[in-house]
């Protein structure tokens, strides 16, 4: 996860928790006493990769009396560490604003996440301030979603203590991003967070029972031990031996699946077309950030990278960079693929790169707006956060407590 976004768009449904043939073998010891698994009927092996979110939006219980119909919910959050920039906001915020008003949204600034590599403490709090307001400037309606902080809802490290009982020092060892950071960090300047924040991640996906987590290239190893774990909890602690405590039985967790986002959101650095834009990036030529002021947005897209061929287009393996742009039109326009190729196949760069500016200032001036008047009022903003996190501590507490009880602690 890093300094990338967090997106775990976790989406709630009454399906049956799944083992996959991958994950079993890889739990091996406990998983070979005697775990039973109907392959065929309502298991199915591996991951199903969803790839967008048109599938159904309400589950009504089949066979009931009654028609019962559950809303569906999805979580995501990101760090707030950096600017939020135009990556962030096409790859992920701008799709939760058409899906707040369908779902049960919750959308969290990933605060604890913030602290596994060295950060500037005066900042930390500012900084989730800011992130919070722009998810609000964004279009996140407080009246449909709720937006509140990580570190505000203590179940998140209760759960994660709980887990990392539970988790392999193998599994997490296996990490890709902790054994690159470490190395060139060295063992003595990297926390033990840097190697357990997995499962905190994992943390912040089952607490909320989801099923569905979009995931980059960069998060799938991530998911897979979410899963992974869930699994393993669920052999350990569920079923019989949690209704033998008094509990209801059954899986603790539900196992999450992928959920690959919607095609056309990747946006790639201006520097260079073949890595995402992202925060951690060394140069701020590399982004927009979603509240840099006109000037600096036109400078930036003047001196972004291109090529030297004569024409604009798309899907050309060559021309990382014009695709990147000519996208990124796209998306700010609200038009077709079709008709960006269509007005720009007789543009060359320096005609295009004024109507890319104009569209990006003309797409973020009432984000821009938004936000000032939202930061300025404090007393709202705190007001919006606290309620958020209220109603998230509902539904977290609940899964905490269902854990407690089949791990066999004595409670209160």
């Amino acid at each position: 996860m890093g300094r990338a976004i967090l997106s775990h768009l976790l989406i709630l449904s009454n399906s049956a928790p799944l083992l996959s043939s991958s994950s079993i073998s890889k739990l091996n010891g406990f998983a070979s006493r005697s775990v039973q698994i109907r392959q065929n009927s309502k298991y199915s092996n591996g991951f199903r990769c969803y790839c967008d979110v048109s599938h159904s939006q309400q589950t009504s219980p089949e066979n009931s009396p009654t028609s019962v119909t559950v809303k569906k919910r999805i979580v995501s959050g990101v760090q707030p560490t950096g600017s939020i920039h135009l990556g962030n906001y096409l790859g992920a915020i701008k799709n939760w604003i058409a899906l707040q008003n369908t779902y049960e949204t919750l959308f969290f600034i990933v605060d604890l996440h913030a602290i596994t590599l060295p950060y500037d403490t005066k900042e930390l709090s500012k900084a989730t301030r800011d992130t919070a307001a722009i998810y609000l400037a964004c279009g996140i309606d407080a009246s449909k979603a709720s937006v509140f902080v990580q570190s505000h809802v203590h179940a998140h490290v209760e759960l994660m203590w709980l887990l990392s009982s539970a988790t392999p020092i193998g599994w997490l060892n296996r990490m890709i991003q902790f054994k690159e950071k470490s190395r060139k960090a060295g063992d003595e300047n990297v926390g033990v967070a840097l190697l357990t924040y997995p499962v905190l991640m994992a943390s912040d996906i089952l607490l909320y029972q989801s099923d569905f987590v979009p995931v980059g290239e960069d998060q799938k190893q991530h998911l897979e031990l979410t899963r992974e774990l869930a699994e393993r909890v669920n052999y350990l602690y569920g079923g019989r031996k949690w209704k033998k405590l008094g509990g209801r039985g059954g899986a603790i967790f539900k196992v999450p699946e992928p959920l690959i986002p919607p095609a056309g959101a990747r946006v790639m650095s201006l520097t260079d077309g073949l890595s995402k834009m992202s925060k951690s990036a060394p140069s701020d030529q590399s982004r927009i950030n979603l509240l840099d002021p006109k000037d600096v947005i036109a400078n930036k897209i003047k001196r972004c990278k291109t090529d030297s061929f004569s024409a604009l287009e798309f899907d050309n393996p060559e021309r990382p960079e014009c695709n990147n742009l000519l996208s990124v039109y796209q998306l700010v326009s609200g038009k077709t693929k079709e008709d960006v190729a269509k007005e720009c196949q007789g543009l060359n760069w320096g005609s295009f790169k004024p109507l890319l500016t104009d569209a990006l200032i003309e797409h973020l001036h009432p984000i821009q707006v938004r936000y000032e008047e939202i930061h300025s009022d404090s007393a709202y903003l705190d007001s919006v956060l606290e309620e958020g996190a209220g109603k998230a501590a509902e539904i977290a507490d609940a899964t905490l407590k269902n854990l407690y009880q089949a791990m066999g602690f004595l409670r209160r």
